[in-house]
């Protein structure tokens, strides 16, 4: 089982951040690897069990699950049914905010566990990475606009 961590400070407070992120839908809004986003079914996207069906800009394909929403624990969790782009399988991941008081910003953590074969880890690994260090910029970016300081 391979493991990708990623955390990251963003200068906007948790509420701001947790606006942005929560969006079970809303990739495309904040995070440059995603162009188009879905939810089956037109289930509301912080209904538990929804499935987001969205595209990357070279048209890679990836439907997920919503497992866990918690608006008081500020933390998500979901599962990947399928995907074209990447060579995974089991991937759950989970999305985590805490409040730093300190210039009342957010400190923020993402991680995810799968199955990958020897020979594709290292990509893998860096695609996951990426994805997740883009999305907490753009959530950052994305508050700001919404919330001007």
């Amino acid at each position: 089982m391979a493991r990708v961590y990623v955390s990251a400070v963003m200068d906007v407070p948790i509420e701001q951040a947790w606006g942005v992120l929560r969006d079970f839908n809303a990739l495309p809004v904040y995070h440059r690897f995603f162009a188009k986003s879905d939810i089956e079914g037109g289930k509301p996207s912080d209904q538990i069990g929804c499935v987001r069906s969205f595209y990357n800009h070279e048209g890679g394909h990836i439907r997920e699950e919503l497992l866990t929403l918690s608006d008081r624990e500020h933390t998500c969790c979901y599962r990947i049914l399928s995907v074209t782009s990447l060579a995974v399988q089991d991937y759950v991941a989970e999305m985590r905010l805490k409040p730093i008081t300190e210039g009342n910003k957010t400190f923020g953590e993402w991680w995810a566990e799968y199955d990958v074969a020897d020979k594709d880890a290292a990509s893998v690994h860096q695609v996951v990475s990426d994805t997740f260090r883009f999305a907490f910029e753009g959530a950052e970016e994305v508050a700001k606009q919404r919330w001007k300081k």
